[in-house]
């Protein structure tokens, strides 16, 4: 497939993503301008991403460090908004907290406090969201329900760093009505803490496969990949 055509490819599915995303939003009665669609363009080239760019397309995940500051320094003409969604290491966290807009994977006090003291002063707070390990997968990151509380207080604490919202990874699940089980415990956890005082206004959670059981729940931004840019090519 020639680059044009593969520009081609990824403006028609983004257009059907969009088309999802407001189906569903209108089956519940959600307005679709609420929910933020974020591009996951981990092992993308630079190529698909302008072309989503070009599309209207502002915000960008990205899972692997050194795979996004290539991509960053690449594409800092364009100036998307760049989402870190990957695990987080203590020895990487300075470049997370320099080139990055959000990072979504927050788990930890120790990488909170790194964050905020390696945030650049002269950059606007770094945009950060909880993850939570929702389905209590063991091989999973993130922390419990039971856990938010003391970390969520602390990043409150931190001035470089701006407390967003939850982000969660919910367990496979065959059938919508099983979905939405997982994705209902973390939007309740989100308002209570919302009902309790704290600024939230992301709740980060629905993929592809589970994008109108997650809008149904109450997402506020999905996180979409493979309907967007296609099967993912891995390095050999």
């Amino acid at each position: 497939m020639s680059e044009s055509e593969a520009a081609t490819l990824i403006r028609a599915n983004l257009d059907g993503v969009l088309t999802r995303i407001s189906q569903a939003a209108q089956a519940c009665g959600r307005d679709p301008s609420a929910i933020r669609l974020l591009a996951v363009s981990k092992t993308q080239p630079v190529a698909a991403i302008r072309a989503a760019l070009a599309s209207g397309q502002r915000h960008f995940g990205e899972n692997y460090l050194q795979e996004a500051l290539n991509k960053i320094s690449a594409l800092a003409d364009a100036d998307p908004v760049w989402h870190y969604i990957g695990a987080i290491q203590s020895n990487k966290t300075r470049p997370l907290a320099e080139h990055f807009a959000w990072v979504e994977t927050l788990a930890s006090a120790k990488h909170a406090q790194r964050l905020h003291d390696q945030r650049p002063v002269h950059l606007p707070p770094l945009n950060v969201c909880v993850q939570v390990n929702i389905s209590a997968e063991p091989q999973k990151a993130g922390i419990s329900l039971s856990e938010l509380p003391d970390l969520l207080a602390l990043v409150s604490r931190l001035p470089r760093l701006r407390l967003r919202g939850l982000m969660a990874i919910p367990a496979p699940a065959d059938t919508p009505a099983a979905q939405r089980v997982p994705l209902r415990a973390l939007a309740a956890a989100y308002q209570a803490l919302q009902a309790q005082g704290y600024a939230l206004d992301t709740l980060s959670m629905g993929m592809s496969d589970d994008l109108e059981a997650a809008v149904a729940e109450g997402s506020t931004q999905l996180r979409i990949g493979t309907a967007i840019f296609g099967q993912r090519q891995y390095p050999t």
